[in-house]
């Protein structure tokens, strides 16, 4: 607390300034139209002349309120002093009249300045008694004014230390500003700023804290209680075993004083200090550990970490914290409470809070980067290195020193990243990069490559790696199982995720575009082996692995990259914001939805045509031919797209399910531990994903996604595909290259065609010029002519002609 003035006039000096004083201040109350002009001059000289009397107005500190989308629900509130100005019509007149009993009988006699008040503490102080104040309500709100608008240290002593000079200073103050504002502004400005202990300042800080109503609901035992702890909040603290009789006793004595003032009867007093007098309080939390429900401790924390990043609040992150703490903000969160409340529950339906894995899911709006959900297996707080709950590091070298690991509690940055958190390796959904950059560069979705068991690309990495061909320094990256050796193209190989039709693409396009696209999504690259290999153009052009998501992501970069898709190619910056006002109620413009074009809208529907597949739904231009998550589009029931993602080893699970509305993003990982032995299950967070977006979606209409104006994105320039059934092996290479296509041998089919010649092809009928097609080759034991696509072998490539909806001839 400050500290109050008990001891005006404390030693020799004080007589002198005492005469000085005087005779202003009895010009003051004498003649208060001209008290600061001549008559005072002559009274007091040119010193108290030449003080100033203009009081720099500034505000104290307000608390700030963050609220959910809903703009009622609350999620948090920021402080540094709980404190929240009401008007003077909201606040009982029990509350008024009892601070001025406390404090100030004359306030509404005296120009600022309380004369008697004065003469009364000067004999009273020099006579050796209890030392008296003579601080009329006016000149007390001046030194709370005064050390709230102080820019240094030495301006805080000045307004607080206890001496002449500044009580001098006080009440010429004092004397204007009541010149300036009517008694009842006066009072209001004094309430809202007074300090009430127990970390409350001002008169609705004070109701909350101590009796958890409006300041306009105060009794008169309530409201007297708390006008008698301005006096001295620390000594008049019920709640401590040596403050709770001095309150008492202070509380029915200001009673009492109420009843010589007039504002109560005799019989109202004794009413009053029948009350009994609560020895508890009520105080109330800030920050993102407080917030109303713990699961919204994520989307708080990215907001606050978001405000610290934001210039406009200050040149400095202690600045801008400083603002959120004392602004009185009214902040609108874009946490949408029904998307957070499902992203928790089905994370708890499918894993414990006390598992060593983190399951995170991240919901971004397409269009807008509005964060709607970020939810984890975790309680949001701080583990109490007193009382431990969190256990012990699942990675040994942590383990061996007792370092505790991130679960059940941590205020870590999971989701979002930021400090220690760089990300998670997330697999194939940075696949939608490559397909991206290949749309940019002119191959449409229907372009064909054959893809092999394992690949040996032209990428060149360290022969000792396990990626590496055997006996070569060449990149060779091989399916999930081994499989999946045939002809795709971007809707098929997308949806079975096969890593060797997305290296190949990823080596036509140059892997640096890739980056590049990647970059414009979204992705960030904390970490900085990452970084350094993405920055650099050189290392970028030979990063083969990029393809296939071995650099660090979090669910919420991944959310918004994929909702660049479904925003028509429109990357938003990620924000936990719908709007912002000041306490004046201006609203700011910031945090607004700030976008710019990542790819154009025609790309960004035909990559979404194809990220139709791996979830199940179907490609409105082509055929899938698989999905990874098929699930999903049964599970959400509308049109849906996205991505599963798995990485080597299992390490990470993945999967992105988006609508039109929302896109979820859901990882499961070991964030303490990334080097784990375990096998992450998509059991677990493929579920979790797609019943989120379906509870958000439940009773919402569904909406088709848009298709690219230009069709030659998904078909390109199609070629008809020479008939060779029955043609030697080598005419049919022949006569496929001729006609500008890229053959390959494949499998053999059951045909009725001679045993070793050709059966027919994969794709057959047309297909993109310079494309990969097949030539299957025939067992001579079939009757009936060959079928493409028999079982076991890879499905035929089916593209629908932008002409209609027949499938062409095979």
């Amino acid at each position: 607390m400050r500290r109050r003035d008990h001891n005006i006039f404390a030693n020799a000096t004080s007589l002198l300034i005492c005469g000085l004083l005087a005779g202003v201040v009895v010009a003051a109350a004498a003649f208060p139209a001209v008290a600061m002009t001549g008559l005072a001059a002559k009274a007091g000289g040119e010193t108290f002349a030449q003080l100033p009397s203009e009081l720099k107005q500034a505000t104290a500190p307000q608390v700030s309120r963050i609220y959910a989308s809903d703009n009622k629900t609350l999620v948090a509130i920021m402080y540094d002093e709980f404190r929240s100005d009401v008007p003077l019509r909201d606040i009982s007149l029990n509350m008024q009249h009892a601070i001025v009993a406390a404090e100030d009988h004359e306030f509404y006699h005296h120009n600022g300045v309380d004369l008697k008040g004065v003469a009364r503490a000067f004999v009273n102080n020099n006579n050796g008694k209890s030392k008296q104040g003579a601080s009329t309500l006016t000149m007390q709100y001046v030194r709370m004014s005064l050390a709230y608008s102080a820019t240094n240290p030495r301006e805080v002593i000045d307004a607080t230390q206890d001496t002449p000079k500044r009580k001098i200073n006080e009440m010429k103050y004092a004397l204007q500003i009541e010149k300036e504002l009517t008694k009842d502004q006066i009072l209001e400005r004094y309430l809202n700023v007074a300090p009430f202990g127990n970390g409350a300042y001002g008169v609705f800080a004070a109701s909350q804290v101590y009796f958890d109503k409006k300041p306009k609901d105060l009794t008169v035992p309530e409201a007297a209680l708390l006008a008698s702890m301005v006096k001295a909040p620390t000594a008049f603290n019920p709640t401590t075993p040596t403050g709770y009789p001095q309150a008492l006793n202070r509380r029915n004595y200001v009673i009492n004083d109420m009843v010589e003032l007039g504002y109560l009867t005799p019989a109202q007093a004794v009413d009053a200090k029948k009350a009994e007098l609560s020895r508890t309080v009520k105080r109330v939390s800030s920050g993102c550990t407080s917030v109303a429900k713990n699961n919204w401790g994520f989307v708080c924390d990215y907001f606050y970490r978001w405000w610290l990043s934001q210039e406009t609040f200050g040149a400095t992150g202690y600045d801008r914290e400083r603002r959120l703490k004392s602004g009185g903000y009214r902040i609108v969160l874009s946490m949408d409470v029904t998307a957070q409340k499902a992203a928790r529950e089905r994370i708890t339906d499918h894993i414990s809070d006390k598992n060593k894995d983190a399951l995170l899911l991240a919901a971004v709006e397409p269009g807008t980067g509005k964060v709607r959900a970020l939810a984890a297996n975790r309680k949001f707080k701080l583990d109490d290195p007193a009382h431990p709950q969190n256990e012990i590091s699942s990675d040994p070298a942590k383990a061996d020193k007792d370092i505790r690991g991130t679960y059940p509690n941590t205020t870590n940055p999971l989701l979002s990243g930021g400090g220690d958190i760089t990300g998670y390796q997330a697999g194939s959904v940075f696949k939608m990069f490559t397909m991206v950059a290949a749309l940019e560069k002119g191959y449409p979705l229907g372009y064909t490559i054959k893809a092999e068991k394992r690949y040996k690309s032209g990428y060149i990495i360290s022969p000792s790696s396990p990626a590496a061909c055997p006996g070569t320094h060449f990149y060779c990256p091989s399916n999930a199982g081994g499989g999946e050796e045939g002809v795709y193209n971007m809707w098929s190989g997308f949806g079975k995720s096969v890593n060797t039709f997305f290296v190949p693409l990823e080596e036509r396009v140059g892997a640096e575009n890739v980056v590049d696209v990647a970059k414009r999504f979204g992705v960030k690259f904390r970490a900085s082996r990452d970084a350094d290999l993405v920055n650099d153009n050189d290392s970028a052009h030979q990063f083969g692995a990029f393809t296939l998501g071995v650099t660090a992501s979090t669910p919420l970069d991944m959310a918004n990259a994929y909702a660049t898709l479904a925003g028509d190619g429109m990357y938003c910056d990620p924000t936990p914001v719908e709007q912002i006002t000041t306490k004046d109620g201006e609203a700011i413009d910031v945090g607004k939805p700030h976008c710019t074009r990542a790819t154009s809208p025609d790309v960004a529907r035909a990559a979404l045509d194809a990220t139709r597949c791996p979830v199940g739904d179907s490609a409105q231009l082509g055929h899938c031919g698989g999905a990874t998550a098929p699930q999903a589009h049964r599970a959400v029931g509308h049109p849906v797209f996205g991505k599963t993602g798995t990485t080597d080893h299992d390490k990470t699970a993945a999967l992105i399910v988006g609508t039109t509305s929302i896109v979820v993003a859901g990882y499961l990982v070991n964030p303490d531990w990334p080097d784990h032995r375990d096998r992450m299950s998509h059991a677990i967070v493929n579920p979790a994903v797609w019943e989120t977006v379906a509870d958000y979606m439940d009773g919402k209409p569904k909406e088709q996604f848009k298709k690219p104006g230009n069709e030659k994105m998904a078909y390109g320039d199609q070629r008809s595909i020479p008939d060779v059934t029955c043609d030697a092996l080598s005419d049919a290479r022949a006569r496929l290259d001729n006609a500008g296509f890229s053959p390959t041998i494949g499998g053999t089919v059951d045909s009725k065609c001679p045993v070793g010649t050709a059966a027919g092809t994969n794709p057959s009928g047309r297909t993109i010029k310079g494309g990969a097609v097949e030539i299957q080759v025939s067992n001579g034991k079939a009757d009936q002519p060959p079928t493409v696509g028999d079982p076991g072998q890879t499905p035929p490539i089916v593209l629908v002609p932008p002409t209609g909806n027949k499938k062409p001839k095979r």
